[in-house]
């Protein structure tokens, strides 16, 4: 029995169209473009924390010898950390520059858990239509009886739905879904050592605020030690 036995264009577009259009119309145009954008990305390297720390370290140094107000911002391409060292010179804070980070890492893993889940999501519609076309083919059964043949291929197109549904949610959209997981979660572990890294160099520039002591009424800062 060769490969082109288990080929049929019917089957495929019950199991494979039916699984498109319901996670379309249950997840709605913005998730399944984040599905496809990560799946794009599979395979490609999403951060290279080489590179990232070998431009932070120039910004590190200038800071260290020119101190934060005359330290210029370098930007090289990556958003987050664009705006995590403008936030740090802009408020010569080390919490200025975690919470830009904070707030990027929030928006990634907000996109990068509805392509998961939209992925997902296709996974268990993959089967059902599978399910749908095995009683297709069996609906198309005539009451009077039919040939041999005819039977025979009913038969096969049942088989075959059935197939195609748990291959295409077990072989490809479950895979896809867990690559996209795992990749999103080596980003984010090489980004917070980077950024650990950044705010350890540049925690001896900051300048020393006062502590404040609230008393009834009024704020008093305190006196320096």
């Amino acid at each position: 029995m060769g490969l082109a036995s288990y080929f049929d264009a019917m089957s495929l577009t019950i199991v494979g169209g039916g699984t498109l259009l319901a996670t379309f119309l249950r997840c709605g145009t913005g998730d399944c473009r984040r599905a496809l954008a990560a799946i794009g990305q599979i395979g490609r390297r999403r951060f290279d924390a080489d590179g990232a720390r070998a431009e932070l370290a120039v910004q590190v140094r200038e800071i260290r010898e020119d101190g934060l107000l005359r330290a210029n911002p370098h930007h090289f391409g990556d958003r987050e950390l664009d705006d995590a060292t403008d936030a740090l010179l802009g408020s010569r804070s080390v919490d200025a520059l975690l919470a830009a980070h904070e707030a990027h890492k929030a928006r990634r893993m907000e996109a990068s858990n509805r392509a998961v889940r939209t992925l997902a999501q296709a996974a268990e519609l993959a089967p059902v239509f599978g399910l749908a076309g095995t009683l297709i083919s069996l609906a198309r059964l005539p009451a009077e009886g039919l040939s041999k043949g005819a039977y025979m291929g009913s038969i096969s197109m049942a088989v075959l739905t059935t197939l195609y549904g748990l291959l295409l949610a077990n072989l490809l959209l479950a895979p896809l879904a867990r690559m996209i997981e795992r990749a999103a979660a080596e980003e984010e572990r090489e980004r917070q050592k980077l950024v650990d890294w950044l705010a350890q160099q540049v925690a001896p520039a900051m300048p020393h605020r006062k502590p404040t002591i609230v008393a009834p009424g009024k704020v008093v800062a305190a006196a320096s030690a």
